[in-house]
C-alpha cells in the first residue's frame, strides 16, 4: 500500500475471532487471511483465551480492535490501559491497533457503549490532540472507526464525514470504515450513505468492517447478529472502488452461527471483488422483511429484546 496508507498492508479478507469458534479454528485451521481480536478480551486474560490466541498468532496475521480507548472522553488518557495495549500488540505482532471515534465513559466510569461525539471545532481539536499522544505512546499509527449513532447534537457544526476527514489529516492517523455503520447512521439521521463514503479521505482508509444489523422500521440498531444486507453490499462495492481495496473484516457478535457461516459471509466480499463488483453469488437472508422460513436456523429465532454488539463480553477463561 502507498505511504498515504501509513505503510499498513492489505491483509485480504478476515473474520472476527470469537470464543464459540475456538474449537473449529484449532481443529480445522480454516483458510482465513487474518483474524481481528477484541483487544480487551486478551489484555488481562490468561488460561484458555491466551492459549488459543497464542496458537492463532503462530498461524495467522492478527489485527487488534479495541472498545475502551475512549478517545473522545474528557477524562485523562489511561496510560495503564495503553501500556497493556502496547504490550499485547508487541506479543501478537498485530498489523495495527484500531478503536472508535467515540467516548465510552467519564469520571473514571466505563459505560460499556460507543457513545457519539458532537462534531465541532472544540471536539475536533480535543480528539486530534489525544490521538497524537496515543500514537506517540504506542509508537505506531492508530486506526479509528466510525461508530453507529442514534442521536445528534445541537452543538455540531460540521458533518461526521468532515469531522472524520479533518481528524485523520490533522492527527495523521488511519481510518477503519465500517460500511454497515455508515448505512445504520445515515438511515437513522436521514443522510445519504453514498455521500458519506464519497466524502472521506480514501487514501487514509486501511480497513473495512462488514456486519449485519436489525431494522426496526423507524430506526436501525447495529446488532452484528445477522447477514450483511444488499444495501450494505452496494456501499461496500462503492467503498472498494474509491479506495482501490483494503483489508476487509466480517463481524458477527450475537446469535453467532457456526464458523463456516461467518466465514462464508466474508468470502462473499472476496467473490464480489473478484467478480468485478457483481452481486455475491450465494443468497443472503438478512433483509428486514425476510421471513423466518428463509433464515438459516442459527439466526432465525430472535429474542424479544434487541442486543447490542457483544464487544464488551469478557473472553472465556477456563
Amino acid at each position: 500500500m502507498s505511504e498515504a496508507r501509513l505503510g499498513l498492508p492489505n491483509l485480504g479478507f478476515g473474520v472476527g475471532l470469537r470464543t464459540p469458534h475456538y474449537p473449529h479454528i484449532l481443529k480445522h485451521k480454516p483458510d482465513v487471511d487474518w483474524f481481528e481480536i477484541i483487544s480487551e478480551n486478551y489484555m488481562d486474560s490468561g488460561g484458555r483465551p491466551r492459549h488459543v490466541l497464542e496458537q492463532i498468532v503462530e498461524q495467522y496475521k492478527v489485527v487488534m480492535h479495541g472498545v475502551s480507548l475512549s478517545i473522545g472522553s474528557t477524562d485523562p488518557l489511561n496510560f495503564e490501559y495503553l501500556g497493556k495495549l502496547k504490550k499485547l500488540a508487541e506479543w501478537t505482532k498485530a498489523a495495527w491497533i484500531s478503536d472508535h471515534v467515540c467516548w465510552t465513559g467519564v469520571n473514571g466510569l466505563n459505560g460499556h457503549d460507543l457513545l457519539p461525539l458532537p462534531y465541532n471545532e472544540e471536539t475536533l481539536q480535543h480528539v486530534v490532540s489525544r490521538i497524537k499522544t496515543v500514537q506517540d505512546f504506542l509508537e505506531r499509527p492508530l486506526v479509528l472507526e466510525n461508530p453507529s449513532t442514534y442521536v445528534t447534537f445541537t452543538d455540531s457544526t460540521m458533518s461526521e464525514w468532515d469531522f472524520v476527514t479533518r481528524m485523520a489529516e490533522e492527527a495523521d492517523c488511519g481510518l477503519l470504515l465500517d460500511v454497515n455503520n455508515v448505512y445504520v447512521s445515515c438511515f437513522n439521521h436521514d443522510l445519504d450513505p453514498e455521500d458519506f463514503i464519497r466524502s472521506l479521505p480514501h487514501e487514509r482508509i486501511v480497513q473495512f468492517h462488514l456486519a449485519g444489523h436489525t431494522d426496526c422500521g423507524t430506526h436501525i440498531i447495529d446488532t452484528h447478529d445477522n447477514f450483511v444486507v444488499d444495501k450494505v453490499w452496494d456501499l461496500y462495492r462503492l467503498a472498494h472502488k474509491l479506495t482501490g481495496g483494503v483489508s476487509t473484516l466480517l463481524e458477527w457478535d450475537a446469535q453467532i452461527p457456526d464458523f463456516d457461516v461467518v466465514h462464508g459471509e466474508v468470502l462473499k466480499a472476496r467473490d464480489l471483488i473478484r467478480d468485478g463488483g457483481a452481486a455475491p453469488s450465494t443468497p443472503r437472508h438478512a433483509e428486514a422483511d425476510s421471513s423466518a422460513s428463509e433464515q438459516p436456523p442459527q439466526v432465525a429465532r430472535r429474542s424479544a429484546t434487541v442486543p447490542q454488539p457483544a464487544v464488551f463480553v469478557a473472553a472465556e477463561v477456563e
